[in-house]
């Protein structure tokens, strides 16, 4: 169980081209005089899927602006890939793909003009683009679909795209802040089993933010955020022992303490 000791873990001298996928050490974050992330500790390694697990308020979606630099921290460090994100952004960022909450494609653009428009941000020569979009179009399923406006997809495809788009890059880290949000059950289930497909084959180290706890797979490490601190953090297993419960679903009720979801 990972509850304690996170921080002297990813403090620890990394073979070269070791460094981890994500490490945060010791933040925190306030607004107002009001602390919402306190002392937070983990690291995620590349090719490791691990789901941050909160009720709604518990601060995961300030995390995810922390690590992409929407809000600036005081207190505490992240480093993305080894480059520390306030000393070196850009290669922090390069590193780096993210899912937002709220969709962010252009509806009025097709797929592969959505997808060009990002790798051209990340210096690519369209060629390059081009190729890359097409390969990770591929892997989404949705190969056919490079001339279609975004406006005539499904949420479901919508989203699909936007990972495609966040992989566009070959991050070591794919960041996804609630991606389910308005997808219908079979929906969320075909988003939840690709983008575990997508971790074990390219190796992408993966945060999944949540609060739904079917959405957490067996295999899975899972953190458990109530109220800005880290509860638990370890394997479904020693996050169940942890809490002295029989499923994920009763440990997450005890560990926030029965918060709304």
């Amino acid at each position: 169980m990972a509850t304690t000791g996170v921080l002297e873990q990813g403090e620890r001298d990394e073979p070269p081209g070791d460094e981890p996928a994500l490490s945060v050490r010791d933040l925190g974050f306030s607004y107002s005089g009001q602390p919402v992330l306190e002392s937070l500790s983990f690291v995620l390694r590349a090719g490791e899927f691990a789901v941050l697990l909160g009720p709604n308020g518990a601060g995961k979606t300030t995390l995810f602006s922390l690590i992409t630099r929407l809000y600036a921290y005081r207190q505490g460090g992240i480093c993305i890939g080894g480059h520390d994100l306030n000393r070196h952004s850009v290669q922090a960022h390069a590193r780096m793909g993210v899912v937002f909450q709220q969709p962010t494609l252009d509806l009025d653009l097709t797929v592969r003009q959505n997808l060009t428009y990002h790798a051209a941000l990340h210096g690519m020569a369209p060629a390059e683009a081009r190729r890359r979009a097409s390969l990770q179009l591929a892997r989404v399923g949705l190969q056919d679909s490079l001339r279609q406006r975004v406006r005539h997809l499904s949420g479901g495809q919508r989203r699909r795209i936007e990972i495609a788009r966040g992989l566009l890059h070959d991050p070591q880290l794919l960041l996804l802040d609630e991606p389910t949000v308005g997808l219908d059950i079979a929906s969320r289930r075909a988003l939840v089993d690709h983008v575990h497909q997508l971790c074990r084959e390219q190796g992408v180290a993966v945060l999944w933010a949540t609060h739904l706890i079917d959405e957490v797979h067996p295999d899975d490490r899972v953190i458990v955020l109530h109220r800005g601190q880290i509860r638990a953090d370890g394997s479904v297993t020693e996050v169940v022992s942890h809490a002295g419960s029989a499923s994920i679903g009763e440990a997450f009720d005890r560990l926030t303490q029965g918060a709304a979801r």
